[in-house]
């Protein structure tokens, strides 16, 4: 064969390939549009790879799962953490994922139920990375501008909260929540002429002494009867408040010392309810509160098994004491 023709079969068999190669990344790796803003993608809350991959191909920011999934493996990407995220579909493959390869621009924080703004901002601090200042402005300054605000309003819930949001904004979301979730029971407390503040309050003090949503309502009974009787209300949970952490937790168990603190919180040492609620409590507290079990009770316990008994009179309470805890 002539050298010639041979130098054109290469050079033409190099050509094929090039026509494949670039057709294969506009088939497979380009952007699926030419122009487009930006927009906001969400990774749900449990999303695995495979499911992140399949909705960014279901809301057309990708053009094949298989492009895109080499283009993380490219980018070193193991884990996609869950948030959301600024893309575009005038992204190409790689471009994607790139973006996907650093943290989100928002981010899923999750705070439990019964807990006291203290701890809360202990997890927005880690999940939003504030430094020490900005938890203290948060605890001492941006949730304690209103009185009636100072706690129990921080709703626990799932959020999904952008990094550089301002602390101050953060408390006004969570009051915002608290207050969305609290509007449909307003009537009915105000019918029964229960301020909100003292509902609060109560369903603070009903989620931290409780075992679990069951015996909530039997709780609220108690304690409602408690209060309407003038007695002390006797709880630990307001006594581990007003005591706060001493190195072993914020609801480490209480001591006989810590029954003498002289705090208007010690409802061991002070009739009624404390000036504020002790923790955030969540809606089934709230509608224990609202909506308490009747019941004839005025002491309960727990016991091993967190199974709740209560009972009418002190005697009573004495043997459950001898019968459940000893």
């Amino acid at each position: 064969m002539p050298k010639r023709k041979t130098i054109w079969l290469v050079s033409g068999a190099i050509a094929i390939v090039v026509v494949v190669l670039l057709g294969g990344y506009v088939l497979f790796f380009s952007a699926p549009q030419k122009d487009a803003t930006s927009e906001r993608f969400v990774v749900s809350m449990g999303a695995d790879r495979a499911q992140i991959i399949e909705k960014l191909g279901k809301e057309g920011f990708i053009k094949s799962s298989w492009a895109f999934g080499t283009a993380l493996r490219l980018r070193g990407v193991a884990d996609i953490e869950l948030g959301g995220y600024k893309i575009s579909k005038a992204m190409s493959a790689w471009e994607l994922a790139g973006v996907i390869h650093q943290p989100p621009y928002m981010k899923w924080v999750i705070i439990p139920e019964g807990l006291r703004k203290e701890e809360i901002a202990e997890i927005l601090g880690k999940k939003l990375g504030w430094n020490n200042n900005e938890k203290q402005k948060w605890i001492g300054i941006y949730t304690a501008m209103k009185s009636d605000y100072f706690e129990g309003v921080y709703f626990p819930d799932t959020y999904l909260i952008p990094a550089d949001e301002p602390p101050l904004d953060v408390a006004h979301r969570l009051q915002a929540k608290f207050e969305e979730k609290l509007a449909p029971y307003t009537k009915d407390a105000a019918a029964q002429n229960i301020k909100w503040t003292t509902l609060l309050k109560i369903a603070s003090l009903v989620q931290r002494e409780a075992a679990g949503k069951s015996d909530m309502p039997l709780i609220a009974g108690i304690l409602w009867n408690r209060l309407l009787q003038n007695m002390k209300l006797d709880i630990d949970a307001t006594v581990q408040y007003a005591r706060g952490d001493t190195g072993k937790g914020w609801w480490a168990p209480i001591s006989s010392a810590d029954k003498q603190i002289n705090s208007p919180y010690n409802t061991y040492k002070y009739k009624g309810l404390p000036p504020h609620p002790i923790a955030n409590p969540g809606l089934d507290a709230i509608r224990a509160a609202l909506y308490p079990e009747t019941t004839k009770c005025l002491f309960y316990l727990h016991d091993g098994s967190k199974t709740i008994h209560c009972a009418v009179t002190y005697e009573e309470h004495q043997k459950n004491i001898q019968t459940y805890l000893q």
